[in-house]
């Protein structure tokens, strides 16, 4: 066999190595994001319009919210949250417009708390999407509907849902021992989820 042929051969047999490699290299970090992200890899990559902008944008929101320091609640900053946030629910019943735009304040209120910062609502939501990836849809369909109850076009149904959206965020914010296992007066769980008030 000619010499040359063989280093051609070998040649090529180390682009398709390499190709091989950096293509499963590229699948494992594809699958370790969409992992992480959950829905919130597909509406990136959605919003992007390709794979790698999308996984360039999530590695990005990743890295910016490692610089962060968030940090966990300690226990009595906890349990002071929850009983602030069973008040929110309690109020519900009565005023369900002054307890959603409360809800939206406490859920500010424990994020800047943990360490994220406060800044305009889609950087929050990116910064919160990297640790809290199955609830970050809860936020902006609680967000939207505070939006629209804040232009008066919410109603007590919408608000009853962002109640729900902001208490899935609210309860992933904060540590298991700091939840009660069922909540005081006022609006129960099972209400909130059922409709009534």
């Amino acid at each position: 066999m000619d010499p040359r042929l063989s280093w051609l051969i070998v040649a090529i047999l180390i682009v398709a190595a390499i190709a091989a490699v950096w293509w499963t290299l590229r699948r494992q970090r594809s699958a370790r994001l969409r992992r992480r992200f959950g829905a919130e890899y597909d509406r990136a990559l959605r919003e992007s319009g390709g794979v790698k902008l999308a996984e360039a944008s999530l590695a990005e929101r990743a890295a910016r919210v490692e610089r962060l320091h968030i940090r966990p609640l300690t226990l009595d900053e906890a349990t002071g949250y929850q009983r602030a946030w069973d008040g929110v629910q309690e109020r519900f019943v009565d005023d369900p417009k002054g307890a959603v735009t409360e809800a939206d304040r406490l859920v500010g209120e424990v994020m800047h708390a943990r360490g994220y910062p406060l800044g305009e609502f889609e950087q929050r939501v990116e910064d919160i999407s990297v640790d809290h990836p199955d609830v970050v849809m809860n936020y902006r369909a609680a967000r939207e509907i505070a939006d629209r109850h804040a232009k008066g076009q919410a109603s007590t149904e919408d608000l009853r849902q962002a109640m729900v959206h902001y208490r899935a965020l609210f309860r992933d914010l904060l540590p298991n021992a700091a939840r009660p296992a069922t909540p005081r007066k006022g609006v129960s769980e099972s209400d909130l989820a059922r409709g009534r008030r």
